[in-house]
């Protein structure tokens, strides 16, 4: 019984002294962190701005739902106020950047001209005087419906032709007009020795030429008609109401009854 008596005694009392020990870790700890105390945060939060909290106790929760949409809201215009912002700068940037754009002129003329190739100069320049004096569609039209062997490369040269005068010399492609056309022999035309009888022989020269244009602006097609048109009509003059004491135009050679 003593020992019995003795161990609950010992047991009591070191249950006394471990919650003697957890009361004094955890008053030194409560010392400890108590030195942690910052006035000057404690007046932040205290006088820092933010909304006014409903002092009714049953109020709804549509003020924080209203809170977070208006930060949201806030926060995107913000943002695309700086977006927009940076793309003005940007822009900016560019525009200085960028060098200043200098309309061209248009020039007065344009020259083409094919490359040297196997043809009779005098063949060629039929088709020189087939296409001289015609607006640029007209004549590639003429190539393009002509029998003859080099109209294909003399349509290929006038298309080629109208593309350079409107891209690189700033013209009307709609007033270009075939100002001038002509051929020209090649500098090294070929030359063969033609057999013949009696052991003599010929020179046989191979023809070589080439074709050169000149685009210049003009009047259009329907321009060109409506003047063709005007002058025919100046030409036609009445009698009028009243006779001219004028000689007669263009008498008869006889009785006309």
């Amino acid at each position: 019984m003593q020992s019995l008596t003795r161990r609950a005694h010992n047991a009591c009392v070191g249950g006394q002294r471990l919650q003697l020990q957890r009361s004094r870790i955890l008053q030194w700890d409560g010392r400890r962190f108590a030195s942690n105390f910052n006035p000057l945060q404690w007046i932040q939060q205290k006088f820092a701005p933010s909304v006014r909290k409903s002092t009714v106790p049953d109020a709804p929760k549509q003020e924080t739902a209203d809170l977070v949409s208006a930060q949201e809201e806030a926060f995107t215009e913000a943002k695309l106020i700086e977006g927009s912002k940076k793309h003005k700068k940007k822009k900016e940037k560019v525009a200085e950047a960028a060098p200043e754009v200098v309309e061209k002129q248009p020039a007065p003329e344009h020259k083409y001209s094919t490359a040297n190739f196997k043809i009779s100069h005098r063949k060629l320049n039929m088709l020189g005087r087939q296409i001289s004096g015609k607006p640029i569609d007209h004549a590639i039209m003429q190539m393009q419906f002509s029998e003859k062997r080099a109209s294909n490369r003399i349509m290929s040269m006038l298309a080629t032709a109208k593309l350079h005068a409107t891209v690189y010399k700033n013209m009307d492609p709609s007033k270009l007009v075939v100002s001038e056309a002509w051929v020209t022999k090649g500098e090294n035309r070929l030359k063969r020795l033609e057999p013949r009888g009696r052991g003599k022989f010929g020179i046989r020269v191979h023809p070589d030429s080439r074709m050169h244009v000149i685009l210049r602006p003009g009047k259009t097609y329907d321009q060109a008609k409506k003047e063709q048109r005007e002058r025919r009509l100046k030409r036609i003059v009445s009698a009028g109401l009243v006779r001219e004491d004028v000689p007669l135009r263009n008498p008869a050679h006889f009785w006309q009854w």
